[in-house]
């Protein structure tokens, strides 16, 4: 792993959701599911790890507004409900975590079918699966930015297939991941206007937290383990209506800097509070009814920004990029 290696994954990022989205619809990645099903799933079942779970959580939310029995759990967890041909089980892999996750299908097979994401299709977790989607995206830095991204985009693919409702304006994948792709684009070619600044103003010894609205904070968990593992940098996450009930207090404490994903109720209750406790922040994306959270050193928006399928999809191109830069700065 290296900041070069990331910088590059993260300027190819545009043309491998491009080309993600050519391979529609002569590509069907789910074309085998009604061969596995009988009827339409009693459950789903959704198992990951770190930002892989993140993607699971927003899938299986997505399904349960829909009246699908969807849970999202960590392939770690030691429980185990009952399999069944009735419940379908959806294991998502960036990558890591193999580990756990091939013991938890390992409860599932030949009792319940199962549908894995999976970045190499070679890789172990791969035969546990009734169907293999691979995910297509580029990750030179082994940071997993390129799968994620295409792990996101098949998760909802997914959903909607079995029911799940379009919250964003994009009405099918392909159109998502060509919006998508211009979003990265343009945080790309702006990145030099502000990427030092937003690095400056949430340099902190206690780290940087990453706050996201509960529907996506896999935004939040994904941008953290790309500061932790490329740069090393402390990073934190917290749901923004919960951030006044938990980490509210630890900004009374510490020089508290955040990251946050804009789009939540209870934005402005964050900045408000977090003013008074003398933080700082910066946002992302506008915030319900304005343009930007009052309040931010630093705004950052892009095309497609008041999408939230869009937001999921590149939103955390902007975590991506600063930890390239504080890569890059660090000298590792």
């Amino acid at each position: 792993m290296t900041a070069q290696a990331l910088s590059a994954d993260l300027a190819g990022m545009p043309a491998a959701l491009n080309a993600l989205a050519e391979r529609f619809p002569r590509w069907d990645p789910y074309a085998a599911l009604p061969a596995l099903l009988d009827d339409e799933p009693a459950a789903v079942r959704f198992l990951g790890i770190g930002a892989a779970r993140g993607v699971c959580e927003v899938a299986a939310a997505r399904l349960r507004l829909a009246g699908v029995g969807a849970v999202a759990d960590s392939s770690a967890s030691a429980l185990e409900p009952p399999a069944g041909p009735e419940t379908l089980v959806v294991g998502v892999s960036l990558g890591g975590g193999q580990r756990e996750l091939c013991t938890a299908l390992d409860r599932y097979v030949g009792r319940s079918p199962v549908v894995v994401l999976a970045a190499d299709r070679d890789a172990v977790v791969a035969r546990y699966a009734d169907l293999l989607v691979p995910l297509h995206g580029a990750d030179g830095a082994g940071l997993g930015c390129g799968a994620y991204q295409h792990a996101m985009g098949l998760a909802l693919l997914l959903g909607h297939r079995l029911g799940a409702p379009v919250l964003g304006g994009s009405r099918n994948l392909p159109s998502l991941l060509r919006r998508s792709a211009n979003a990265v684009e343009a945080l790309l070619a702006s990145a030099h206007t502000w990427v030092p600044e937003a690095a400056r103003a949430l340099a902190s010894p206690h780290g940087v937290h990453l706050v996201a609205p509960a529907e996506r904070t896999a935004s939040a968990v994904q941008g953290a383990q790309l500061l932790r593992k490329g740069p090393v940098a402390v990073a934190r996450t917290c749901e923004t209506g919960e951030w006044s009930h938990t980490d509210r207090y630890l900004a009374a404490v510490t020089d508290y800097r955040a990251l946050l994903f804009a789009g939540s109720a209870y934005d402005e209750r964050f900045s408000e509070h977090l003013g008074q406790l003398r933080g700082r922040f910066v946002a992302v994306g506008p915030t319900p009814g304005r343009e930007s959270v009052p309040g931010a050193e630093l705004s950052v928006r892009y095309p497609g920004d008041t999408d939230p399928d869009v937001a999921l999809m590149a939103e955390t191109a902007v975590p991506a990029l600063l930890a390239a830069h504080l890569w890059h700065e660090s000298g590792r």
